[in-house]
């Protein structure tokens, strides 16, 4: 399976990621290779409690990338 995660600066330090199609997958690192690492063990965990749960296992759909060109003012 594949899933789209979102990798972000922390607030303070390192690297905030997440899991847009598994709702509250979530994880963090001091670098975004280490966070990346992370969220794909949360990704695993997620999807077996489900399974082990006997609930379905969300796949993604419709997400699409944009590409966007500016002109800032200034």
């Amino acid at each position: 399976m594949k899933y789209t995660v979102i990798i972000e600066k922390g607030r303070e330090s390192g690297f905030v990621v997440h899991c847009p199609a598994l709702k509250g997958c979530v994880s963090q690192g001091e670098n975004k290779d280490e966070a990346v690492s992370n969220i794909k063990e949360a990704i695993e965990t997620y999807i077996e409690a489900l399974e082990q749960d006997g609930l379905p296992v969300p796949t993604e759909v419709g997400r699409e990338m944009v590409e966007v060109e500016m002109n800032l003012l200034g």
